[in-house]
């Protein structure tokens, strides 16, 4: 199976990938413009993602750019601070770390942010990775609305482990990307986009 052809998500080169999407159908365009308002709350609300999952699931925190969680709307370079089940890398002190890299609003019907694996941003004068993927993996989550119908959509490109960040870093990366290449990460993010779009 091949990566969907997304504008603003980039190509896949090396390593594992995922297309994971979430549908709503609305019964009229009254009520689709109302749901989208609701699911863009929760969508620019990245404290409040684990939420719309389940209490195992990862949990998000935007922070700025000190590291701080801060209650807001993301901007760009911005970081989000993830807690993933299990055992945490200490090279970002038990958290994943992704910084954001884009911001894209100018499609109509369409919000898309998307993230990088970054250092952790406490640690001024450090240049290491903070991630089980390397710094090449990006992750982009869109929303839309398209006639009648609300999407979520979470798409990782060129995702590979990690593998300078020390020995035991290293091991546990290549654990973590072993298990996304065969799905695991991905039912995670299906748990995230099936929530976003409940909106019941």
């Amino acid at each position: 199976m091949k990566p969907k052809n997304i504008p603003g998500v980039p190509r896949q080169f090396k390593g594992s990938f995922h297309d994971t999407e979430s549908i709503k159908e609305v019964e009229n365009g009254e009520e689709l413009d109302i749901k989208f308002d609701v699911l863009k709350q929760r969508f620019f609300d990245i404290n409040q993602w684990r939420k719309y999952c389940n209490k195992n699931s990862a949990d998000f925190k935007l922070c700025d750019s000190s590291g701080k969680i801060v209650e807001r709307l993301p901007k760009i370079a911005d970081y989000i601070r993830i807690d993933i089940p299990g055992p945490g890398g200490s090279e970002g002190r038990s958290y994943d770390w992704v910084q954001i890299i884009m911001i894209d609003l100018d499609i109509p019907g369409r919000i898309m942010i998307q993230c990088r694996p970054s250092k952790d941003p406490i640690k001024e004068n450090s240049r290491k990775i903070a991630h089980f993927y390397s710094n090449a993996a990006t992750s982009t989550f869109i929303i839309s609305k398209e006639k009648n119908i609300l999407k979520a959509g979470i798409y990782g490109r060129n995702e590979y482990p990690n593998l300078k960040s020390g020995f035991f870093n290293c091991i546990r990366n290549i654990v973590i990307a072993i298990g996304g290449m065969f799905g695991f990460s991905k039912i995670e993010w299906k748990c995230l986009t099936d929530g976003l779009v409940d909106l019941k």
